[in-house]
Order: structure tokens, then sequence, then C-alpha cells
């Protein structure tokens, strides 16, 4: 777990509290998938959060963005409580990424960008329909930010390609692009290197660096412990539920409650073992 290169962040300064979770606790029948967790992410800032398959991860971020209701406990984002409803959340200024893609397969690399850009249009139902002027300056509007994105993003050649047909690294990064299309604030990202080569994790690594310089703030769900300990500014570690510990890269892979987290103590392991995806939402 021992990782050789970590970040210098100390000179880059962090600003105010974007993002400030308290005491979030999620009940699925007797079932208890985040136990009182609590999390403060600042302007600038990269957020890693880790733990063991079934450790609640995807619920926790599945009640940041509304798509759960916690059973107790409050998201604040930039001061003010976030209603657990997902369009409210997105306009507020949180986009997310998810554990399994989620692209319109048959529509093109910028329709899937100018999806995400609606939530920012304003144009009625009428003028949409009548194609009014309203509607047509918008739309030429959406368009020239979803190319821009593709661009950032590093898929501006990929414009009329349908999403079913990209590389699994691009369908990845064109997700994030849709994402960055809300105008957020903070982004979460589910395990965007997944599935990925050494190669595309690399790429990832810097394209999460890039969003960030850009002036968001981003959490990141992961696995490859080390792409997310030369990642990030702070680990949060969850297991069963809870959370272990939260500090510094350096600190969370030092300590050894992380390690036995991940690797086991090698007795009574059959004993722990059982079905981890019986929560709604799949793997928690």
């Amino acid at each position: 777990m021992t990782v050789t290169e970590t970040q210098d962040v100390a000179a880059r300064p962090i600003g105010d509290p974007v993002l400030e979770a308290s005491g979030v606790t999620m009940r699925f029948g007797g079932l208890l998938a985040v136990n009182d967790v609590n999390l403060t992410v600042r302007e600038g800032e990269i957020v890693g959060l880790i733990g063991p398959n079934g450790a609640g991860k995807t619920t926790f971020f599945n009640c940041l963005t509304g798509l759960y209701k916690p059973t107790s406990g409050q998201v604040r984002f930039s001061g003010t409580p976030l209603p657990p409803k997902p369009r409210a959340v997105v306009r507020a200024g949180m986009a997310r990424t998810f554990q399994n893609i989620r692209l319109f397969a048959n529509m093109t690399a910028l329709e899937n960008v100018m999806v995400g850009r609606y939530c920012r249009t304003s144009a009625g139902a009428l003028t949409s329909v009548l194609h009014g002027p309203k509607f047509r300056r918008e739309e030429a509007a959406t368009r020239a930010r979803a190319q821009e994105l593709l661009e950032f993003v590093g898929l501006g050649r990929s414009t009329e390609h349908l999403a079913r047909n990209m590389p699994y690294g691009d369908q990845r990064r064109l997700e994030i692009a849709r994402a960055l299309a809300t105008d957020p604030k903070l982004i979460l990202l589910d395990e965007p290197t997944a599935g990925m080569n050494p190669q595309e994790t690399r790429q990832a690594s810097d394209l999460i660096f890039k969003i960030r310089d850009s002036g968001l703030s981003v959490v990141v769900i992961e696995h490859d412990m080390r792409f997310i300990f030369n990642l990030c500014d702070r680990v949060l570690c969850l297991v069963q539920g809870a959370a272990l510990i939260e500090g510094t890269p350096e600190e969370v892979q030092s300590d050894p409650r992380v390690i036995e987290a991940y690797i086991g103590t090698g007795e009574d392991d059959d004993e722990d073992e059982g079905p981890q995806d019986d929560v709604p939402g799949g793997e928690v």
C-alpha cells in the first residue's frame, strides 16, 4: 500500500468550504449502509473517498447528490442546505459521474454533452417547439459550449461519434464532459479509472488536475490506491459505512487500520464474506 510519490500541495491555497456533510446516515430497513459520516470539501481541493467493497462509498455519494434522502444528517452546499432532489443539487452547482457509465448510447458525443447543458437554459416549451429566437440563441450557445468541453477533455475529434462506438476510456471522459456542462462548482467522480489501462489512468489523473486548476473542487471514489494517493489533498476512508480515518494521503496510507481493511489479517476471512450487492443502487 506504500506510494512512493505524492503531489506537493503545501504551496497551493485552499479556499472556503463548498460542501459540508454532517452526520449523514442512511438505512435500508435493518441495514446501516452509511453511519454518521462527516465530510467537508473546500474550494480548489481534491478529496478521495476510499474503502473496501461494501463500505458505503457510492451510497454516500447518492446521499450527497439527492438520489437518496439520508435517514438523518444534513448536506450543505456553499452554506445552504441541499434538498434531496437531484435536479436541485445540479442547479446548486454539484455534478457527478457514475460507477457504471450512463451515456446516451445512440447519441453523438456532442449531443451527450449538450444534454448536460440544458439545465442552464431557460427557453420555454412553446419557443422550443417553434424554434423561436431565444431557443435558437441558447441552442447555438449550448452547442458551442459542448464543443469547448469536448476539447477540454481531449475528445475534440470525436464530436460526431456515437457514444456506443467510442473506446471505453473515451466514454469515461465523455461522461465527465457532460457533468462539466452543468457548470458545477464541485464534481463527484465515482471510480473514474475503473477498467482503464495504465496509460488511460494517467490521462484521467491529468484531466482531474486540469479540472481542479480550472477552479472546481473534486471528490473521487477510487480503488486504485496509487492513483488516489498521488491525486488527492485529503483522503477519507470508509469501512462498513463509517469513517475510519481522514487525513493527508501520507497519514491515511500509513495507518495500520487502513492496511488491515484492504488486506485483512488473514484470520476469520471466510466468516466476513457475504453478498455485497443487496443494497438498492448496487455497490455501497
